[in-house]
């Protein structure tokens, strides 16, 4: 065999060894990533929030609704306020009058309407939990520590005022 043949067959070997090393390692990371999504939608879930409401003592349980109700009531103008002033960040930002110190300003409001719904939400649930027995208390505990969605339904099926928007934690 010609030395020039022997290089090309020698290039075309390592070029396959890479080519197989790199499919085998895509391979295993892609089995991974798969195995972890599997077990993420076999792995149980928190339990809901309408769940422990729906295990507390029926005397309780429509306080416990109605409460959270009313809290929900109540701050619904700050988190429409809130959906109001980044829709207006957002048409600002689009529009040919681009102002980035007004745009700014709409933000901070609109995270300040925000905090003043969820500050009177969890003043609103600490009020409750108050009132509750010590092991209603321990069912309810993980509603502070939730992230997301914090609304309550109504008899509608809705969710409540703040679902359309996910405080960060």
């Amino acid at each position: 065999m010609k030395a020039g043949t022997l290089k090309l067959v020698l290039a075309v070997s390592v070029a396959l060894n890479l080519f197989t090393l790199a499919a085998g390692v895509t391979l295993l990371v892609g089995r991974a990533d798969v195995e972890r999504r599997l077990e993420a939608q076999h792995r149980p879930r928190d339990r809901g929030f309408m769940s422990v409401v729906e295990g507390l003592d029926p005397a309780v349980r429509e306080r416990v609704r109605e409460t959270l109700r009313a809290s929900a009531r109540a701050a619904r103008p700050d988190f429409e306020e809130t959906r109001m002033k980044r829709r207006q960040a957002a048409a600002l930002v689009r529009s040919a009058d681009f102002d980035p110190v007004r745009v700014a300003a709409l933000l901070e409001q609109s995270r300040a309407a925000e905090m003043r719904g969820r500050a009177r939400l969890e003043a609103d649930a600490v009020a409750l939990l108050a009132t509750l027995a010590p092991d209603d208390r321990a069912a309810f505990s993980e509603m502070l520590s939730r992230r997301g969605r914090t609304g309550v339904r109504d008899r509608g099926g809705r969710r409540g005022p703040d679902s359309r928007t996910r405080p960060p934690s």
